[in-house]
């Protein structure tokens, strides 16, 4: 915690003295999102990327509203934007904020500017027409690429100009009500299909000694850099000079560090150029790494977990790195962009069943700024049912999860991976709980019994099973999610056993306790555990006792 705390303190100051959404520790030290002078949980959805359009999205509205959600993640286009270089039209941003703000919903806004997923695509007609002004990527081959090299000065100035001016038009438009809580500098970032870009400006600054800048920086952080950052240095003796090669060693994963390298100082500048005009939070996400791929054979140097270090030296005006999380081992992911103290944000998951109780991890384990399944107006089935329920769940204890951010009082409740049946351990407020998930139904006569995961009849559908906990006081949790058994052990061996003592089902009204029914029978097994339903989401209240 000592770590986390310190290198906060570097990214963040303790109050801001801004009036405008901003990033904030609380007394506990956690990151929050403030809005409005109130700190913010963003339940969202990002619509799909060529969906960023009011006219098309206000069909959809009554959807995304039965989701729960208060928060649309939304691309801006600079083509769209920028059709006639220093010639703007911001009309499809000014009807997105006005129809979020009359839906009293909050905007997270993503700058697809020179990069959206790796490539160009939505550089304007006049950058891609002119390939001699504004240079591409070369692969390892030789051959260009749909991808704006990082090395050009004419592709950096023309986004970083379109880009502060979309920032100054938001704050005229939306700095006093506030609608915009944060904007994404790019998309998904990455070299590929080669580890570096190979254009005679890219090959020329491979051959440069490191920057200074960075090697200051991993000498300064030496003791909190991601580990395979530090065993990349390491082949070098951690040297403090030398060419990239020489400080990081040979081959695919030095190239990837060089790239990191120069696509966050490009990305920093844009976000500069944007932060000066209005100064809302930034972040930059990332496309993650599919098991067994190399440097090139994914977008490479992107802000990956690997490479967070680059990015925070390279980019230091970009207030965090965020993931979009498609693969099943949703918990090492979250561990990966946390560890070192980054705020998290999911602003892209995919929009399953699972995405439910991924979201209540999330927020539980590691009190998330928000959470964001993609394609969000397709969401549809078990899928939109789920996510509803999870975020009326979140909704509710929204003010209750505010409170207990960094206090080591909150804990999220989700299998290591989806194949693993091994039981969770969780140790909150001198208590071990033991959590267990049920993702098929029982039969409908056995309401105390436990249906492990995976166990039932062939051909049933698999249910989300996941939630959070939050210690409230002495021997008093609260719970709440779908698909999980708790069992209670004394986190120190004094030869006592714990029971329950009271366990109710309940909900939230106006950040007020409603209670609904007691559980201390067959729900809690006559005492043995508490239990969250498979197939439904609840909030339970449990206290225990020793004897």
């Amino acid at each position: 915690m000592k770590k986390t705390a310190s290198l906060l303190a570097t990214l963040l100051p303790v109050l801001s003295l801004c009036a405008i959404p901003h990033l904030q520790r609380n007394e506990h030290g956690h990151t929050q999102l403030i809005v409005n002078d109130e700190p913010v949980l963003l339940l969202g959805g990002e619509v799909g990327n060529s969906t960023g359009e009011a006219a098309y999205l206000r069909p959809y509205l009554d959807h995304l509203k039965s989701l729960n959600l208060n928060t649309l993640v939304v691309p801006v286009y600079w083509d769209l934007v920028e059709p006639q270089e220093d010639r703007f039209d911001f009309s499809t941003v000014d009807q997105l904020v006005a129809m979020a703000h009359d839906e009293d919903l909050h905007l997270v806004l993503l700058w697809f500017g020179s990069w959206k997923n790796s490539m160009s695509c939505y550089a304007p007609g006049w950058v891609k027409r002119d390939p001699e002004r504004f240079p591409r990527a070369v692969s390892a081959t030789g051959k260009r690429q749909e991808i704006l090299s990082p090395f050009s000065d004419e592709n950096l100035q023309a986004d970083a100009s379109a880009f502060a001016a979309f920032m100054e038009h938001l704050k005229e438009i939306d700095g006093e009500r506030e609608t915009v809580a944060m904007v994404q500098v790019e998309n998904e970032i990455g070299m590929i299909p080669s580890a570096r870009d190979h254009s005679p400006a890219a090959t020329e600054r491979y051959r440069q000694p490191v920057p200074q800048r960075l090697l200051e920086y991993l000498q300064a952080h030496r003791d909190e850099l991601a580990p395979e950052l530090v065993d990349a240095w390491r082949s070098s003796d951690f040297a403090a000079s030398g060419s990239w090669q020489d400080v990081f060693g040979e081959g695919a994963a030095t190239e990837e560090i060089f790239m990191a390298w120069h696509f966050a100082r490009y990305t920093e500048a844009v976000a500069q150029a944007g932060h000066e005009r209005y100064a809302l939070p930034m972040y930059v996400n990332a496309a993650l790494i599919r098991p067994g791929y190399q440097p090139g054979q994914y977008p490479s140097a992107g802000p990956l977990p690997h490479l967070i270090d680059i990015w925070r030296a390279g980019a230091p005006t970009v207030d965090f790195l965020a993931p979009d999380i498609y693969f099943p081992n949703f918990v090492d992911w979250t561990r990966r962009y946390t560890r070192s103290g980054n705020p998290l944000f999911i602003p892209e998951a995919r929009r399953s069943d699972e995405a439910s109780v991924n979201a209540l991890y999330a927020f539980g384990e590691h009190g998330a700024l928000g959470f964001s399944p993609f394609g969000i107006e397709s969401i549809q089935g078990s899928a939109a049912e789920n996510l509803s329920a999870s975020y009326d769940l979140l909704r509710q204890l929204t003010p209750v999860l505010l409170e207990h951010q960094g206090a080591g009082e909150t804990a999220g409740l989700l299998k290591e991976h989806p194949d693993n049946s091994k039981p969770q351990e969780v140790r909150l407020g001198g208590y071990v709980l033991e959590a267990t998930f049920e993702d098929t139904a029982p039969p409908s006569l056995a309401d105390g019994v436990i249906v492990q995961g995976g166990v039932g009849a062939r051909g049933v559908q698999k249910l989300p099973s996941g939630g959070l906990v939050v210690h409230t006081g002495p021997d008093a949790f609260l719970f709440a999610g779908i698909g999980v058994k708790v069992t209670f052990h004394l986190a120190t061996d004094t030869g006592e056993q714990v029971g329950i003592l009271s366990c109710e089902e309940g909900r939230f009204v106006d950040g007020e306790w409603q209670h609904i029914r007691w559980l201390n029978g067959d729900q809690t097994h006559q005492g043995r555990h508490l239990r969250l339903e498979p197939g439904r989401f609840t909030i339970q209240k449990i206290k225990l006792y020793r004897y």
